[in-house]
């Protein structure tokens, strides 16, 4: 059976568009845009969700030694486009074992990052901008400003603002999370996707949870 598109917050099943509404429903958040089915990353997955994305799809490049990409997600449906993407990737973790990393891109009021990150959605809130960034991450060539959230003990999570976008990304164990954030570089794969030899793993457990 095919699975089904399901709500990008909460995880639970849609009330698919109908006759008086364009607009896919959850019982608890109202009109949002489907999170659709992860399936295993592949380069046809990759070209699907490039080709459908209306933000950014990041990815860390280059990737840290002994990492692999291990899933996309996305928000949207073929009439609106994939309003938020997500790319997880997996591999050694500084400080020994392993590292998991989900980076979300999505317009205001989705709801895909918050998910992940486990913190009050849909949105984070107010960037604080009066306090120091606590991290600046490279994005597109463009020094970009990373805020730390308060979230499950469990993992790190930083947001910020790009494109118009939110950017998070939620990293696991927590206590790798600030070793890690400073030494990524993210690039936009609607704009390099063709010229990377992405490596791909096994399905990340992150998305599938």
């Amino acid at each position: 059976m095919r699975a089904e598109p399901s709500c990008p917050r909460c995880g639970a099943t849609l009330h698919a568009p109908g006759l008086w509404s364009s607009a896919w429903r959850c019982d608890g958040h109202g009109a949002v845009h489907p999170l659709q089915p992860v399936v295993q990353p592949t380069a046809e997955v990759l070209h699907a969700v490039r080709a459908g994305a209306t933000v950014p799809v990041w990815l860390p490049w280059p990737l840290p030694r002994g990492w692999l990409v291990t899933g996309f997600a996305t928000a949207g449906d073929e009439r609106t486009g994939w309003r938020a993407t997500t790319v997880a990737c997996s591999g050694p973790a500084p400080l020994g074992g392993v590292a998991d990393l989900v980076l979300v891109a999505e317009e205001p009021g989705v709801g895909l990052g918050a998910r992940f990150a486990g913190v009050d959605g849909p949105d984070p809130g107010t960037v604080p901008v009066d306090r120091a960034p606590d991290a600046k991450v490279p994005v597109a060539s463009h020094p970009t400003a990373m805020w730390a959230l308060d979230g499950p003990e469990d993992r790190a999570v930083y947001v910020g603002e790009a494109h118009a976008c939110w950017v998070w990304a939620v990293l696991w164990p927590a206590s790798d999370g600030f070793l890690l954030i400073d030494d990524f570089v993210l690039v936009d794969l609607r704009d390099s996707g063709r010229d990377l030899d992405v490596p791909f793993g096994a399905l990340s457990p992150r998305l599938t949870a």
